[in-house]
C-alpha cells in the first residue's frame, strides 16, 4: 500500500536513508513524505504498529523491475531433446543416434533416451537394458546418467545430463 492507501491510525516511520523516525499519525507521515516530494510505502504491513518507508515509489519499482529483467537474462533454460533407440538397433544408427545426443549434450541440454518395445520385444527388456547401458557407455565422455534406464509400460527411459554446462 502507498500514501492515501495507508488507513492505520499510526505507523513507524523509516526515512529515505534508512533512519528510524519513530512511530507517528499516518497524516503526519503523509504530509512529511508529501514535503519531501516521496511516497509512503508500507513495507511491513503485519508488525503493530506497521512499518512504513519514505521513497520514490516509481524509481524502486523500476529498479526492482530492471533486477528482475537482469536475472531472467541470465537465466539459463535447460531444455530436454529425446534420442528414441530401438530394441533391434544396429551399429550405424546407434552411432548416428550417439552423434545427436552428444551435439544437444554439448549444447547444455539434458537428453532423454527411450526404447519403445514393439509387440513380443517388451518379454526380453534385458535387451533394450544393454542397448540404453551401451549407449551410455558411448556417450559417457559427455554426459552423466542422471536418471537409470527406467521401463514404463512399454517404454523404457533414461536421461542423461551434460557434464559441463556452457553458457
Amino acid at each position: 500500500m502507498i500514501n492515501d492507501e495507508i488507513r492505520d491510525r499510526e505507523v513507524r516511520l523509516v526515512d529515505e536513508k534508512g533512519e528510524q523516525l519513530g512511530v507517528v499519525p499516518t497524516v503526519q507521515a503523509q504530509a512529511l513524505a508529501d514535503e519531501r516530494q516521496l511516497d509512503l510505502v508500507k513495507i511491513a504491513p503485519t508488525a503493530q504498529p506497521p512499518v512504513c518507508k519514505l521513497m520514490d515509489y516509481g524509481k524502486y519499482k523500476f529498479e526492482q523491475s530492471k533486477r528482475d529483467r537482469e536475472i531472467r537474462k541470465n537465466q539459463k533454460v535447460i531444455t530436454i531433446k529425446e534420442v528414441r533407440l530401438s530394441a533391434t538397433i544396429e551399429d550405424h544408427d546407434i552411432e548416428v543416434k550417439e552423434k545427436n545426443a552428444i551435439k544437444f549434450l554439448g549444447e547444455g541440454d539434458k537428453v532423454k533416451v527411450s526404447i519403445r518395445f514393439r509387440g513380443r520385444q517388451i518379454t526380453h527388456s534385458e535387451i533394450g537394458l544393454r542397448v540404453m547401458q551401451d549407449f551410455a557407455e558411448r556417450v559417457k565422455d559427455y554426459g552423466l546418467v542422471e536418471r537409470r534406464p527406467l521401463t514404463e509400460g512399454r517404454n523404457m527411459t533414461m536421461i542423461l545430463t551434460p557434464k559441463t554446462v556452457k553458457d
